[in-house]
C-alpha cells in the first residue's frame, strides 16, 4: 500500500515547497545577521519539527482524517475565541505567547481544518444528490461553517486571512458545481458591500492602509513609509541583485518586517529579478499541480481539500508579492514557505502532506463529468 502511495504521488508539489524553503532560509540568513540569526535558526527548527508531522498526514487516508475534522473544527473555534482575549501584539489578538520566542497562532492551523471539515460536508451533501448543495438551507448551512472561524478572524483583526479563507470557499463551491446565479448574486453583493464596508465598517487603520495603497505618497513617514521602501528594494536589485549582505533597504534597518512581510522585498532586493522571478515561478508550479491533484482525486472529498489548499496558496502568493509591490494593500500576509513563522510553516507542511496524501491515492486519469 505505501509504495502505491509513494508511487503515485506528485513528487513535483514537495520539490517546489523545499525550493522555496531554502530560498527563503538564505534570505533569512541575510535579513537577522544584526540578531544572530535567531530566526533562522528558529525558522529551520521548526522545519525539522515539520517534517515528519508531514509525513505522518501523507500516510493517514484523508478520509480517516475528515471524519475527525469536526472534533479539530471545535477546537479550533474555541482557540479562536480564547486568542481574543490574550495581549496585542502589532496591534493583534492573533497569537498565544509559549515562551518569548515562541507563539502559537490557531487562525494559521484554522485554515486546514476548516478546509478539511468544508470539504467533508459538502462530500456528505453530494453523496446522492450533486446538485443538493445548490439548495439554499444546505449552502447557507456550508458558508455557516466558514463564516464562523472567518467573523472571530476579523475580531483580532487579521483581515488578510480572513480573506484566504473566503478565496478558498469560493474555489471549493465552484468545483462543487454550484450554481451560477449563486455566483452573480455574491459578485453584485461584494460591489454593493465593499464601499459600504469602506465608508461605515472597517475601522480607521484599515481604511488608511486602503487610502495609502492608492497613494503612498499620502504618508510617507508613516503608514506609506514600507511599501515606498519596499518598491526601493525591489527597484534596486535589477536583473541579479545587489548581493547577499550588500542590500541598502535591507541592512540598514528600512524594511520592516523584513522577515515576515517584506521577505519578498529582501528578495529582489538582493538576489534579483531572476530569483523573485524563479520564486514566482516556483508557486506557479506548485498551485498548478495542487489543482491537478484536485482534478484526478479519486474521489469529491479530496478534489474539494485539493482545490482549498490551492485557493489558500494562491491568495497568499499574489497578496504578499502583490503588496511588497504596491500593487494590492498591505494585510500582514505571510509568504508560504519563505516568511517566517512557525505556526504558518507547520500549517504549510500539513497543505503540502494533504496534497501528496489525496495524490498517492488517486487513479492517474482526469474524472470528467
Amino acid at each position: 500500500m505505501k509504495s502505491r502511495i509513494l508511487k503515485n504521488i506528485e513528487w513535483g508539489i514537495l520539490i517546489c515547497c523545499i525550493a522555496l524553503l531554502i530560498i527563503g532560509c538564505i534570505s533569512l540568513y541575510s535579513a537577522t545577521q544584526e540578531s544572530d540569526y535567531d530566526e533562522l535558526k528558529r525558522q529551520m527548527m521548526w522545519a525539522l519539527i515539520s517534517i515528519p508531522i508531514m509525513i505522518v498526514v501523507i500516510f493517514i487516508d484523508y478520509n480517516v482524517i475528515a471524519r475527525f475534522s469536526p472534533i479539530f473544527y471545535g477546537i479550533f473555534i474555541i482557540l479562536l475565541i480564547a486568542v481574543l482575549f490574550t495581549p496585542t501584539i502589532n496591534g493583534a489578538s492573533s497569537w498565544f505567547t509559549i515562551t518569548e520566542s515562541i507563539k502559537f497562532q490557531p487562525s494559521e492551523f484554522a485554515k486546514v481544518f476548516v478546509v478539511i471539515m468544508l470539504s467533508y460536508i459538502m462530500s456528505i451533501i453530494q453523496l446522492k444528490n450533486r446538485d443538493e448543495l445548490n439548495n439554499p438551507l444546505k449552502l447557507l448551512g456550508v458558508l455557516a461553517i466558514v463564516a464562523l472561524p472567518v467573523l472571530l478572524i476579523i475580531k483580532q483583526p487579521d483581515y488578510g486571512t480572513a480573506i484566504a479563507f473566503m478565496i478558498s470557499t469560493i474555489l471549493m463551491l465552484f468545483v462543487a458545481g454550484i450554481d451560477k446565479k449563486y455566483i452573480i448574486s455574491t459578485i453584485l453583493l461584494i460591489v454593493i458591500i465593499l464601499p459600504l464596508a469602506y465608508f461605515f465598517i472597517l475601522p480607521d487603520h484599515a481604511k488608511t492602509r486602503i487610502d495609502v495603497f492608492l497613494n503612498p505618497n499620502l504618508d510617507p513617514r508613516g503608514s506609506g513609509y514600507n511599501v515606498i521602501q519596499s518598491k526601493l528594494a525591489i527597484g534596486s536589485g535589477k536583473l541579479v541583485g545587489m548581493g547577499l549582505l550588500k542590500g541598502n533597504q535591507t541592512q540598514l534597518g528600512f524594511l520592516h518586517p523584513k522577515t515576515t512581510d517584506f521577505i519578498f522585498s529582501v528578495i529582489g532586493e538582493e538576489m534579483g529579478f531572476i530569483i523573485a522571478g524563479t520564486v514566482i515561478i516556483l508557486y506557479v508550479i506548485l498551485i498548478t499541480k495542487s489543482v491537478y491533484v484536485a482534478k484526478t482525486a479519486k474521489d469529491d472529498l479530496g478534489s474539494y481539500i485539493a482545490i482549498g489548499i490551492a485557493g489558500i496558496f494562491l491568495f497568499h502568493m499574489i497578496e504578499n508579492i502583490g503588496m511588497t509591490m504596491g500593487l494590492l494593500p498591505i494585510t500582514g500576509v505571510p509568504l508560504p514557505f519563505v516568511s517566517y513563522g512557525g505556526s504558518s510553516l507547520v500549517t504549510n507542511f500539513i497543505c503540502i502532506a494533504l496534497l501528496l496524501n489525496i495524490s498517492g491515492r488517486r487513479q492517474k486519469t482526469i474524472f470528467v463529468d
